[in-house]
């Protein structure tokens, strides 16, 4: 019997991988392979915001781009993506503006973005919503451009994370009170590994409602915020 059968039941992480040879045995390098090309085709993907944006509906919902103008200078030029480019975006007087970027992962995006969106916007009925902001070439702090654009208390940005070679569609909400240029990631709180085999979609949601909530209630977010959202769901 494997001894490392029963570790992998419950770990995605490649352990006890064992050898042909000086090499990896040909199923294991496969699948090293197909992690590989699954991570790189997150990165270079496309989300598909025309199918998010009519998946949203009627929630209105508007499309920009970051001042990188392709995915090649995206990733060389993390300081374009964190920055607006020329939009028609309208200020007002909103609670919360939702962003969502389609980061290092599209992949991400297109998977789970809807289901997490909805699932917010259901929690805050309540609140003044304004026209969701789907980003084009976007980095995280590229949500401070738009939340002070819109006039918002609190900016939330859903967006893809960074893939690795197990997981290639993980999405990450970075919420923000006050949103203007130059805060710092300190000043942002964090809900990270939303994805199949992570953070369930609605735990996900429960966790960002729980920190908007405090957020705007506080005047304040990131570090002096922690997190204390009890009975969540299970993920």
């Amino acid at each position: 019997m494997d001894p490392w059968s029963r570790l992998r039941e419950h770990t995605q992480a490649r352990i006890g991988l064992g050898r042909a040879g000086d090499a990896l045995p040909t199923k294991a390098l496969l699948e090293f392979q197909l992690g590989h090309a699954k991570a790189r085709d997150a990165v270079h993907g496309l989300a598909d915001f025309d199918r998010i944006a009519s998946e949203l509906a009627p929630q209105e919902a508007v499309h920009v781009s970051s001042q990188a103008k392709d995915r090649a200078e995206y990733l060389l030029r993390p300081d374009l993506g964190r920055q607006l480019a020329q939009h028609t975006l309208v200020r007002g007087e909103y609670d919360l503006a939702l962003v969502i970027a389609d980061g290092l992962s599209a992949t991400a995006v297109n998977r789970h973005s809807v289901g997490v969106a909805k699932s917010l916007l259901q929690r805050l009925s309540q609140w003044k919503i304004a026209p969701i902001v789907l980003v084009s070439n976007g980095r995280v702090a590229i949500g401070d451009d738009i939340g002070q654009a819109l006039g918002a208390q609190v900016v939330a940005v859903l967006i893809g994370e960074r893939p690795g070679l197990t997981v290639s569609d993980s999405l990450g909400i970075y919420i923000t009170h006050a949103p203007r240029p130059g805060r710092a990631d300190s000043e942002r709180n964090c809900i990270s590994n939303v994805h199949a085999n992570g953070l369930s979609v609605e735990t996900a949601a429960q966790k960002a409602e729980w920190l908007l909530s405090q957020s705007r209630k506080l005047g304040y977010s990131g570090i002096a915020l922690k997190e204390n959202a009890g009975g969540l769901v299970s993920s």
